[in-house]
């Protein structure tokens, strides 16, 4: 069965409340959701959580899916806005507004680009974990600027915060990643 078309087949039997399409779904998608859902969390319980409620959202409003993007797109959305609506309730302010202070793979020598694969994920847990460090208003609107492409407009209205804020927390965000970079390089040795 094409992609398309077993996707339909599993949308299909979510919507006739089937478990095992459900599953399928579930599945399909966790790998990549659980990221977008880790980028907006602390630990990996809240993003699980997250992740959870996101699934939940998503199979009430399945029926709403209309075939004309993409549906990892759709889905992708709905786990962040699931992640957002998260941090809002935990920090009990919706304005998120803060006052703080070429690697190139494909070796022809397998051991080489095991190597090379070994150092990017590295690279990717340590900027992550910088990411990780940041507040959850410049982490948010890093997030949504940097990894989910939303302009600054629309990073505003989702958060209820101004252009001008968001432009500034992203500015700040870089700052701050710089300097959480540059400090645990320089105590690597």
């Amino acid at each position: 069965m094409e992609n398309k078309e077993k996707l339909k087949h599993i949308i299909n039997g979510c919507l006739e409340n089937k478990r095992r399409s459900q599953e399928e779904l579930f599945k399909l998608y966790y790998g990549k959701m659980i990221s977008v859902c880790m980028r907006y969390t602390l630990d990996r319980d809240t993003a699980e959580e997250v992740l959870q409620k996101g699934f939940i959202k998503i199979f009430e409003k399945l029926e709403a899916f209309d075939y004309k993007g993409s549906f990892e797109g759709w889905i992708r959305r709905i786990m962040c806005n699931t992640a957002i609506d998260n941090i809002r309730k935990n920090k009990r302010n919706p304005k998120l507004t803060d006052n703080e202070n070429d690697f190139k793979i494909g070796s022809e020598n397998p051991i080489i680009e095991a190597e090379e694969l070994e150092f990017i994920e590295m690279k990717a847990e340590i900027a992550l974990e910088a990411i990780n460090k940041l507040s959850p208003a410049y982490k948010t609107v890093f997030n949504l600027y940097v990894m989910e492409e939303y302009t600054h407009k629309e990073i505003g209205h989702i958060l209820g915060i101004s252009e001008g804020t968001s432009k500034s927390n992203l500015s700040k965000a870089k700052m701050n990643l710089k300097q959480i970079l540059k400090e645990k390089f320089m105590n690597i040795k």
